[in-house]
């Protein structure tokens, strides 16, 4: 089985002698890692990662979908927003999320005028080609994208535009679950796109105050597993320590000039996350002089979403990394990615939808 899941690399020589090292690393006992990145999910899925690990060794799923841990209650506010006659953009991945009793994709189909751009400037040019409409844009996201956000209400949108601000911030969720201990990590393989943003030193005091080895690691399917390699080196040096395994990408102070933006434009707020509990210091939103686009402030209004996820779903025990997607009585039954009954089975990025689409990769 490894050899035919070896096949799949370039570079099957060096990947062959990763895995041999990580094998000799073998502490004596279980070690847990966790990554909280859609896209490592999809490396580690798709190209069958999980097989080719030690017994001894398990990598699971954290939050890592943007869009799967937005809140019931913001999916239903653009929900209602579409439903009072505004034209809501919103990116692809978060037309077809369910709220408390529909999505986007439903509204549109009952008539609302939901239009999927591919950026915010899109957004901000359908504002300007609808001057007599309100445009309401749903952005999403983590830090990848915040910063695009950011530079659009910099640059001035018309006055028709507003943002209903949904973005979240990746080391407070990490935190939040080490500090929960609600599943025992030994080290966190951190996001490669986030932390091309935020460099490496948002992540330090996760190792200073709870002594847990990380590395920032890249996409290929090397990357991964060199980032694991890293992880458990430390564990036997007795490091506790942020490594950038993605060098060509990352550096410790990550980009400035996004960084710049962000702290211009927004500020850092307690958010609930879908499937947590409200998560200190993580979220984003409008700082009070660019209210003038915010929606919420705009039109003194706010929706409440009642249940976070459909009965039977545990999209929530998935994004905390307590549960692999196949263990969820619905997987592949009642919810699957063209009938989605929880967010994580929706998005490409989703840990349910990944394990879906590359069902005989997994181990």
């Amino acid at each position: 089985m490894a050899s035919l899941v070896l096949e799949k690399f370039r570079n099957r020589e060096i990947a062959a002698r990763v895995l041999r090292e990580i094998r000799e690393l073998d502490p004596r006992r279980k070690v847990k890692f966790m990554h909280v990145c859609g896209s490592h999910e999809v490396t580690i899925t798709k190209f069958g990662l999980r097989s080719l690990l030690p017994d001894w060794l398990e990598v699971i799923s954290g939050p890592g979908c943007p869009v799967c841990v937005t809140s019931t209650a913001e999916i239903d506010e653009a929900i209602e927003l579409a439903k009072r006659g505004y034209l809501i953009t919103t990116f692809g991945d978060m037309f077809r999320v369910p709220g408390t009793g529909t999505s986007l994709a439903g509204a549109r189909t009952d008539g609302a005028d939901v239009r999927i751009v591919y950026s915010v400037a899109d957004a901000v040019k359908t504002a300007r080609r609808n001057p007599g409409r309100e445009v309401v844009h749903a952005a999403v996201g983590f830090e990848t994208t915040a910063p695009t956000t950011a530079a659009e209400v910099l640059r001035g949108p018309p006055e028709n535009f507003s943002l209903l601000v949904c973005h979240r911030l990746i080391p407070p969720a990490m935190e939040f679950l080490l500090a929960s201990g609600e599943v025992a990590l030994d080290g966190f393989i951190c996001p490669g796109h986030v932390s091309t943003i935020i460099g490496s030193k948002p992540y330090e005091p996760l190792s200073e105050r709870y002594g847990v080895p990380q590395v920032i690691a890249g996409f290929e399917p090397i990357d991964v597993l060199l980032g694991i390699w890293m992880l458990l080196k430390q564990l036997r040096e007795g490091r506790r320590e942020v490594e950038i395994g993605y060098t060509r990408s990352v550096r410790p102070e990550g980009n400035v000039v996004a960084q710049e933006k962000m702290a211009q434009v927004f500020k850092i707020v307690d958010k609930k996350w879908r499937g947590f509990p409200t998560v200190p210091k993580s979220a984003l939103e409008l700082r009070q002089e660019f209210e003038g686009h915010d929606v919420r402030e705009k039109f003194d209004f706010q929706a409440k979403g009642i249940e976070d996820f459909a009965k039977g779903c545990r999209c929530g025990e998935v994004l905390r990394g307590l549960i692999h997607p196949s263990e969820c009585p619905l997987f592949n039954k009642a919810c699957t990615p063209e009938h989605p009954v929880g967010p994580c089975a929706v998005t490409t990025e989703g840990a349910c939808n990944i394990a879906m689409k590359h069902p005989t990769a997994i181990s």
